[in-house]
C-alpha cells in the first residue's frame, strides 16, 4: 500500500470514527425523548434507541467493533429492557462455542503448518501454467477459508504467491524472453485477487467458514429454536462456493485481465521447494489431520448417529467442535516436555472480539423480540407484501453486498437479522428466504480493500491498485448478487423445505 493511500484512509477512518462518536449518542437520545411512536411500546423504543446508537458505532468503528458490542449488558438493565443474566447469557449462547471449538483447530492447522501443505499440494496437482496456478491458489486458498480463518489463509497464500510472481520477472528477465509486460502484471493482480476474492468464497461452505454464517445460525436458534446444522449448510454454501471460484477464474484470466502470450519458466520450483522445506509430516501435524477429519465426519454424520443412538440426542455441532478442540490439549506430541497438539499460547490467538460481536448480536435481537420492536417493524414492513419476492432478494443482496464494501460484514449481518426477519414474517414468507441471501451477500464485497481482510492483506503487496480492485470486483458483485438469487431458489429453498408464501411454524 503507497504511503498516500494509506494515509488517506487512516484520515477518512479517523473522520469517520470521530463523527460516529458524536452520531451515536446524540441519536440514542433523541429517540429516548420523542413520543413513542403509534403501536410501539416504550420498551421497544428503548431496545430502538440502543440498536441505532450500536449501528452508528458499529458501521462508524467510533470505538472498538467488540466494545460497541457490550453495551447491551449495560444499557438493557440500565433501561429495564433485560435483567444482566438475562443479556449476558447471549454471550455464551452454544453455536458461539461451535466457532470457538473450530477456530481452535484451525489454529493447530496452523501451529503444525498442515494448512500449508494441503494449499501446496492442491497447487501442485492443479498444474503450473499461468492460468492453472491462479486457479491452483485460488482452489487451495477457498478450500483451506472453509474451515480456516479468511485472513489467516491470505496471509499464509500472499508470499508463496509473491515469491512465484517475482522468480517468475526474475528469471524472464535473465533469459530476455520476450513476453508481455501487461500479461506478467495481469499474472500478479490474478494470483493477489484470487487469492483475495478464493478466501472470502470458500468461508460461505461451511458454518465455521465465516462468521456471518454464524451470526445467521446462531440468530434462529436463539430468536426461533431453529437449527441448521453444520451438514444442511454445506448442502447449500459447498456448492456455491464450488460455483462461484471457477467464474471468478475465469472472469479474472479472460475477461478482467487476460494473460495472452505468457509462459512462466520453471513454475513448479518454488512450490516443490516449499514442499520440501515441510518435510516428512511430524506428530503434532499427524494428529490435527486425524482430529480436523474426525471432527469434520461427526459434524456430517450427526443426525444420522443420533437416529441409531437416541441417547446422544443432546449432542450438536458444538458439542462435536469443543471435544475435538479439547482433544488437541490432551495429545501429547512429547509428553516429557509437557507438549500437546495444542498449547494455551496458540489457543489465545482466537478472535476473541468476534465471539463477543456474536453475543452482542445475539442479546440485541432478544432485546428485539421481548420489547415487541419486532412485531412493531413486521407491522411497518406490511407494504412490501405486495411486491415480488425474487425483487426482495435481489435488492437485499444488492444492498448488503455493497453495503459491507464499507462496512463490518459481521456487523452489518448482525443489525440486519432481526429486520430482515421481521420484514420476511410481515411478508408471509420463511425468514430463513431473507436471513440465508443477506448472510452469504456479506462475503461477496470484492470492490474495496477495506471491504475484507483479505482484500485488504493482496492489496498491501503493493501488485494491485485500486482501480484494478474496482475495477475486477465490480462484476463480481453484480455477479454475486445474481448467482446468490438464483442458488436461493435452486437449492436453499428445496434443502430447508421453504414453501414461498407460507410462513413455517418455527417462525410463527
Amino acid at each position: 500500500m503507497s504511503q498516500s493511500a494509506s494515509s488517506s484512509t487512516t484520515e477518512s477512518a479517523g473522520l469517520r470514527q470521530r463523527i460516529g462518536l458524536i452520531l451515536g449518542p446524540a441519536l440514542f437520545l433523541l429517540i429516548l425523548l420523542i413520543p413513542t411512536p403509534g403501536g410501539m411500546s416504550v420498551d421497544g423504543q428503548r431496545v430502538a434507541a440502543v440498536a441505532v446508537l450500536m449501528a452508528v458505532w458499529w458501521i462508524s468503528e467510533a470505538i472498538p467493533i467488540p466494545a460497541t458490542s457490550l453495551l447491551p449488558i449495560v444499557l438493557f438493565p440500565a433501561l429495564r429492557v433485560l435483567s444482566a443474566p438475562q443479556t449476558t447469557a447471549n454471550y455464551a449462547y452454544h453455536l458461539i462455542f461451535l466457532f470457538m471449538g473450530g477456530f481452535m483447530i484451525a489454529l493447530a492447522m496452523q501451529r503444525w503448518n498442515l494448512h500449508r501443505r494441503i494449499a501446496l499440494f492442491i497447487i501442485r496437482y492443479i498444474g503450473f501454467s499461468p492460468g492453472r496456478l491462479v486457479l491452483g491458489f485460488m482452489v487451495a486458498t477457498g478450500a483451506l477459508s472453509a474451515f480456516v480463518s479468511n485472513t489467516a489463509t491470505a496471509v499464509m497464500m500472499m508470499p508463496i504467491a509473491l515469491a512465484i510472481i517475482t522468480q517468475a520477472k526474475d528469471e524472464i528477465d535473465s533469459m530476455h524472453l520476450n513476453v508481455p509486460v501487461k500479461a506478467l502484471d495481469a499474472f500478479g493482480v490474478n494470483m493477489m485477487l484470487g487469492i483475495a476474492y478464493a478466501a472470502s468464497i470458500g468461508g460461505i461452505a461451511t458454518l465455521i467458514g465465516t462468521p456471518p454464517n454464524t451470526v445467521l445460525a446462531a440468530y434462529l436458534a436463539n430468536t426461533y429454536h431453529y437449527e441448521i446444522s453444520f451438514v444442511k449448510w454445506m448442502i447449500v454454501g459447498v456448492p456455491l462456493a464450488v460455483i462461484f471460484i471457477p467464474l471468478t477464474w475465469l472472469w479474472l484470466t479472460r475477461i478482467a485481465n487476460p494473460m495472452k502470450g505468457l509462459e512462466l519458466p520453471n513454475s513448479d520450483g518454488i512450490i516443490r521447494d516449499e514442499l520440501s522445506k515441510l518435510g516428512p509430516m511430524g506428530k503434532g501435524e499427524r494428529w490435527t489431520l486425524i482430529i480436523f477429519l474426525s471432527t469434520a465426519l461427526a459434524w456430517i454424520t450427526r443426525a444420522w448417529v443420533v437416529n441409531w443412538f437416541p441417547v446422544l440426542n443432546m449432542i450438536n455441532d458444538a458439542s462435536i467442535a469443543m471435544a475435538g478442540a479439547i482433544a488437541l490439549f490432551l495429545i501429547p506430541t512429547n509428553f516429557g516436555k509437557r507438549e500437546f497438539v495444542l498449547n494455551w499460547e496458540w489457543a489465545n490467538k482466537l478472535p476473541w472480539g468476534v465471539l463477543v460481536l456474536f453475543g452482542g448480536g445475539l442479546a440485541l435481537a432478544q432485546g428485539f423480540d421481548v420489547s415487541g420492536l419486532a412485531a412493531w417493524t413486521v407491522d411497518q414492513l406490511q407494504f412490501l407484501s405486495s411486491m415480488p419476492i425474487i425483487i426482495i432478494i435481489l435488492g437485499l443482496t444488492a444492498l448488503v453486498t455493497f453495503l459491507t464494501e464499507m462496512t463490518s460484514n459481521t456487523a452489518t449481518t448482525t443489525l440486519l437479522m432481526p429486520v430482515l426477519a421481521g420484514l420476511a414474517i410481515g411478508m408471509g414468507q420463511s425468514p430463513l428466504l431473507l436471513l440465508a441471501p443477506a448472510a452469504i451477500s456479506a462475503s461477496c464485497a470484492f470492490m474495496l480493500p477495506v471491504a475484507t481482510p483479505p482484500n485488504a492483506i493482496v492489496f498491501g503487496s503493493g501488485k494491485v491498485t485500486i482501480p484494478e480492485m474496482v475495477r475486477s470486483g465490480f462484476a463480481l458483485n453484480v455477479m454475486g448478487i445474481f448467482l446468490v438469487t438464483l442458488l436461493t431458489y435452486l437449492i436453499l429453498i428445496p434443502v430447508f423445505g421453504i414453501v414461498l408464501g407460507e410462513l413455517p411454524e418455527w417462525a410463527k
